[in-house]
């Protein structure tokens, strides 16, 4: 059977083939549409890195946007993250105090709190809410722009789309997560510190002297670590969903629910590679 023969009867229904071939059609086609479809989506990505990577290189065209996706991503984010951090950081306080055996000293739910915080979760928690959030927005904006035909409009004004829509969010993302990172650690801690000596008995100075305990400048760096690798998936992981949108108004929607997940999931294999590799030097 030639090339040709082969691709012409590869898209023919399986019940069509001869009955003793429909079982190995069967079995073995959505293998390899899957292994296909795999290939494509790398192959894809790698195409959507190499052009990312010429966009760097026009910083005319990216630079003036910078500014508002810092904004929208960054400033207009503030009060989910406050928010979020905020009840975090007293629940934490309360379980970690109704928790303790009689004995163990009060100044731990200090340590407990500053640790659980910063290392885990201020920087997971803020990244998975930013990906519903900014994620889902990114995604449906340029997925939008996508399927009204905006992007080829860039193209035939000699603007580089990547360059235009892309870079800036993803610039906007690295610099505003950690930032966000920083506010919602400190809005966790003060947090615990507050529901501590109100609604328990933990005296101030005992959780102080917790917070205080065995702390390293290092653990405030490695969770502006996590806040960066984050920021960075987000962005670019949505917008790249949003850039190979197709199918109009429910591609859009597929898009950006693809978006979500995938970046979501790329922030907790993130949590994790960076927990293996840099919790050895979290010691104080």
């Amino acid at each position: 059977m030639s090339y040709d023969n082969f691709l012409t009867t590869d898209r023919r229904e399986t019940s069509t083939f001869p009955i003793m071939q429909r079982s190995g059609i069967a079995l073995f086609r959505p293998m390899a549409q899957l292994s296909l479809g795999t290939l494509q989506g790398i192959g894809r990505r790698v195409l959507f890195l190499r052009d990312l990577w010429l966009a760097f290189k026009e910083p005319r065209t990216y630079l003036p946007h910078v500014i508002p996706q810092m904004r929208a991503i960054g400033v207009d984010s503030v009060p989910l993250a406050v928010m979020v951090a905020g009840f975090i950081g007293g629940v934490i306080a309360l379980q970690v105090r109704y928790q303790l055996f009689p004995g163990v000293p009060l100044s731990i739910v200090g340590l407990s709190v500053r640790q659980m915080v910063v290392l885990e979760v201020g920087p997971l928690l803020t990244g998975l809410v930013l990906a519903g959030r900014v994620g889902a927005r990114m995604t449906a904006e340029i997925g939008t722009m996508r399927v009204t035909e905006q992007i080829d409009a860039l193209e035939t004004l000699a603007y580089d789309p990547v360059a235009y829509l892309i870079v800036p969010r993803i610039i906007a993302g690295v610099l505003m997560l950690p930032v966000l990172v920083i506010i919602a650690d400190i809005v966790g801690v003060i947090s615990g510190l507050f529901a501590s000596i109100t609604v328990t008995d933990i005296p101030l100075s005992a959780f102080v002297e917790g917070m205080r305990l065995s702390f390293d400048p290092f653990q405030v760096t490695y969770s502006l670590i996590k806040a960066t690798m984050f920021g960075a998936a987000i962005t670019s992981l949505c917008a790249y969903e949003g850039y190979v949108t197709t199918a109009g108004a429910e591609g859009v929607g597929q898009s950006t629910a693809r978006a979500v997940v995938i970046s979501s999931m790329a922030i907790l294999v993130l949590d994790a590679l960076t927990a293996l590799v840099l919790a050895p030097y979290l010691q104080g």
